[in-house]
């Protein structure tokens, strides 16, 4: 086994076991919660199906990643290939847009009454099972080339124009036109969530920042209460636009630079990056949840969470 290979399985290795056990956390302290409670607040449903697609990305790539790495077992083949690919680009990017999702509905939740938003906040929640329908069906849709184009590396590597390396696959176009449109198609997809997601933390930041002002000179527990709700929620916003627009944002430069390439396949380091920095955004996210959300944690360490009136802070610790 060469140094190359060593490190591709530690980094595969690292992620898993990040964004394995992380996610199953987040996920069980749902269910839990929908079991207890036989109900789900509509930014809980959200952050249970997020952490679903996240454990899909990690559980998928990453850990078959690392066990082809350390040569433990090798499932790609054709079949393989095809049925990977499709599921984590699929997963991925159902990743992005439920997380836009979530920005959203904390935007139009945190909107106050008489505004133009407030009938959107009323109509909101019984739409949200459409919205999931229709994201899956999207990114399915979109993700459907995989399983046309995808192979195994046993294929003849010489003979793999307009094609992809992806260390163990090969993702091969049929011309340079359909590839560059692909991946066109691709980057708008992550692309306009990310740039809504952006737009709809910038309102909830402008928000509290502006109520802050407002009860700055109230000193009372329960206004100090709420200021530190207040604090927390703006942090995990900032937190999460960060790691997307860090994590996605070199993801996406280093598939425009596979697309642009001279050569007639990119380099599968090229594909580790992408594959790494698209993943990693799946293995840290369950630690944010874990941390700012007092759902999750009351379920995690057996407290029983304190039944009052719904704050800010229940309806932002969710992010």
């Amino acid at each position: 086994m060469n140094s190359q290979a060593i490190i591709r399985g530690v980094l595969y290795l690292t992620l898993t076991l990040l964004g394995v056990p992380g996610n199953l956390l987040v996920m069980w302290a749902f269910c839990h919660l929908a079991l207890c409670d036989r109900k789900l607040l509509p930014a809980d449903a959200i952050v249970l199906h997020l952490a679903s697609v996240n454990f899909l990305v990690v559980a998928v790539r990453c850990f078959l990643e690392m066990l082809a790495a350390f040569s433990i077992a090798n499932v790609f083949n054709d079949t393989g290939c095809k049925s990977v690919i499709f599921i984590y680009r699929t997963s991925r990017a159902l990743s992005i847009w439920l997380t836009c999702v979530l920005s959203g509905f904390q935007c139009v939740s945190i909107a106050p009454p008489g505004s133009r938003w407030s009938g959107v906040k009323t109509h909101a929640p019984r739409y949200l099972g459409g919205i999931f329908l229709f994201l899956w069906v999207l990114n399915t849709s979109i993700s459907s080339p995989s399983v046309v184009f995808s192979m195994g590396s046993h294929n003849d590597s010489t003979q793999m124009e307009h094609s992809i390396n992806v260390e163990f696959c090969f993702v091969r176009f049929p011309s340079s036109t359909v590839k560059q449109a692909n991946g066109a198609v691709q980057v708008v997809r992550d692309v306009v969530p990310i740039f809504l997601m952006v737009l709809a933390s910038l309102f909830i930041l402008v928000f509290l920042y502006r109520h802050s002002q407002q009860v700055k000179s109230i000193r009372s527990a329960k206004q100090n209460q709420k200021q530190s709700a207040e604090t927390r929620a703006a942090k995990t916003v900032v937190t999460l636009v960060t790691l997307y627009v860090l994590f996605y944002g070199i993801d996406n430069v280093l598939w425009i630079y596979t697309l642009t390439v001279t050569q007639t396949m990119s380099s599968s380091l090229v594909s580790d990056l992408r594959i790494f920095f698209s993943s990693l955004y799946a293995a840290v996210s369950p630690i944010i949840i874990i941390a700012s959300n007092k759902k999750v944690n009351s379920r995690l360490t057996c407290v029983r969470p304190e039944k009052g009136p719904q704050s800010m802070d229940t309806t932002l610790s969710t992010l």
